[in-house]
């Protein structure tokens, strides 16, 4: 079975309105180390050590986010400041507009 994105994208689609900020951003997709960290940041990882798996969410996870679409995040104003730390500390090109949902 194909996995999609649109499940993230209607998750939370009934909310009421809220006030934040779009966030986009571009990765030359030949740089593997830099997208696989923003992957594993925005949308988290499952790992198996020794049989054991462990899962770590992501950003997309987090009360006052949510996924728009390919490299876009709706981002509530306590959260901005974390993803653009990560942005700003992996040399990850982004534009922060401010927007609402709903």
């Amino acid at each position: 079975m194909r996995k999609t994105t649109m499940g993230r994208v209607r998750k939370g689609r009934r909310a009421a309105r809220r006030e934040g900020y779009l966030v986009t951003w571009d990765l030359d997709s030949r740089d593997h180390a830099s997208t696989m960290r923003l992957h594993h940041f925005v949308f988290g990882q499952h790992v198996t050590v020794d049989g054991r798996a462990y899962r770590y969410p992501g950003f997309v996870e987090k009360e006052g986010v949510r996924y728009l679409g390919q490299s876009v995040l709706f981002v509530a104003p306590s959260r901005v400041t974390e993803l653009r730390a990560f942005l700003v500390k992996n040399g990850t090109d982004h534009e922060v507009i401010p927007g609402a949902l709903g």
